[in-house]
């Protein structure tokens, strides 16, 4: 079996037992399933436009790009959700809705637009640190602590990045630069991964602060 297939449906059994074993809720997984499919879009615009390439072989491919592809947008996902209930997140000095959602979705497109037009990722990382820079995420451990939300985002950034220097030493995906032999993933990437961060935490918090809403709750994920 080629291995993008096997990693295609080894991604859906997990993904399956972590909502029958309750890991997940099914308001979760919908939230992932959406990633899924953001991730899967950017995937095959990327692709396409010769940012990075799937060089072996598999059936569940599309326009170049296997699915199992969009698992790794929404692990992103999965984490945070997992840490908002585990470490009992909550936020303060959230930014109002509408700047919080124009950010996103203004980054997001970027990924595409940029190709085309001037790239605005550092005016846009500029104006997240506006933002955002009297937010604040409260997490628990063994007592409760704090961090500035702007480095929570700059950390899953540079963890993912970590994360992708060993999946294409692998050869889950290559780079250009990677085709006559493995060679480190740019450091440029980190600042990527970091607007994709910001992107899946404003959709996570956003979607929690809707849903936190609608059941009344007096306990607020954003404060």
């Amino acid at each position: 079996m080629p291995r993008y297939d096997f990693l295609l449906i080894a991604c859906i059994v997990v993904q399956i037992a972590m909502v029958l074993t309750k890991l997940e809720t099914k308001d979760e997984a919908v939230v992932i399933t959406l990633f899924h499919l953001l991730g899967v879009s950017m995937e095959i615009f990327k692709v396409n436009m010769g940012s990075w390439s799937y060089p072996e072989f598999a059936y569940s491919k599309i326009a170049g790009v296997p699915l199992y592809s969009g698992f790794m947008y929404a692990s992103v996902a999965s984490f945070m959700c997992q840490a908002w209930r585990h470490f009992q997140l909550s936020i303060s000095g959230w930014p109002k809705s509408i700047v919080a959602w124009i950010l996103a979705i203004g980054i997001y497109f970027n990924f595409y637009t940029h190709h085309f037009m001037v790239d605005l990722r550092w005016p846009l990382l500029a104006l997240v640190l506006i933002a955002f820079y009297k937010s604040k995420v409260h997490f628990v451990t063994t007592i409760k602590r704090f961090m500035p939300v702007s480095l929570s985002f700059l950390l899953i950034g540079f963890f993912i990045w970590l994360a992708e220097n060993i999946a294409t030493f692998f050869g889950a995906w290559k780079y250009a630069h990677q085709h006559d032999g493995w060679a480190m993933v740019s450091l440029h990437k980190v600042i990527a991964w970091t607007l994709m961060s910001i992107v899946s935490y404003i959709i996570v918090a956003q979607l929690k602060f809707i849903k936190s809403n609608i059941a009344g709750s007096e306990n607020q994920p954003i404060e």
